[in-house]
């Protein structure tokens, strides 16, 4: 039982550290000191900094689906749906003022052409992202309220790397207000 609680202190860790200062800018030294664990503890549970970052990063996506949860509340119409998640997504990031911007989009600038097994699961978990938008897009084209003039798939791609690009701003500017203008202008313009 010890040793699952270890390795869950050093996720939990790892979590904060890489994402508010970055894969590289971290070492395994951080992350142990940080956890309060020995270096040797981290090498029982993890066979690299690589395999840590892979498990911090699907941790990470876990976190960002249960937001997305509202995307599949049927109750409500698909661009409350959008208007809730993002509005949630806002939130997180004003949390930690703006300062660490997205885990997946940091690691794709900084990994990606690093670790082939990153970019994988950063391309897999983009692309679930994706799919989850396309599906409300679609729901909200099927019922008249956004615009089917193109496919929900292309508009989701759309979406999420605009999104990216209003995550990474907010975090250079330490402000909301590219986040803002991400929702009036896809909700209010894009998606309508």
């Amino acid at each position: 039982m010890a040793k699952a609680n270890v390795k869950e202190q050093i996720v939990t860790t790892s979590l904060q550290l890489l994402h508010s200062k970055g894969f590289n800018a971290t070492s395994v030294q951080d992350i142990t000191d940080a956890a309060g664990v020995p270096k040797g503890s981290f090498y029982n549970h993890f066979a690299s900094k690589e395999a840590l970052g892979l498990e911090v990063l699907q941790r990470y996506v876990e976190a960002v689906d249960q937001l997305a949860a509202v995307l599949q509340d049927r109750s409500l119409a698909p661009k409350q749906r959008l208007q809730q998640y993002y509005a949630a997504m806002i939130a997180g990031n004003a949390a930690n003022g703006f300062n660490f911007g997205c885990m997946l989009g940091n690691f794709s600038t900084e990994l990606s052409n690093q670790i082939p097994a990153m970019r994988s699961a950063m391309r897999e978990a983009h692309s679930g992202s994706a799919t989850q938008l396309a599906a409300v897009i679609a729901e909200g084209q099927q019922d008249g309220s956004i615009s089917a003039d193109a496919p929900a798939a292309e508009l989701a791609g759309f979406v999420n790397d605009a999104w990216q690009g209003a995550v990474l701003r907010a975090k250079a500017e330490q402000s909301s207000e590219p986040l803002e203008r991400f929702v009036r202008v896809v909700l209010g313009r894009i998606l309508t």
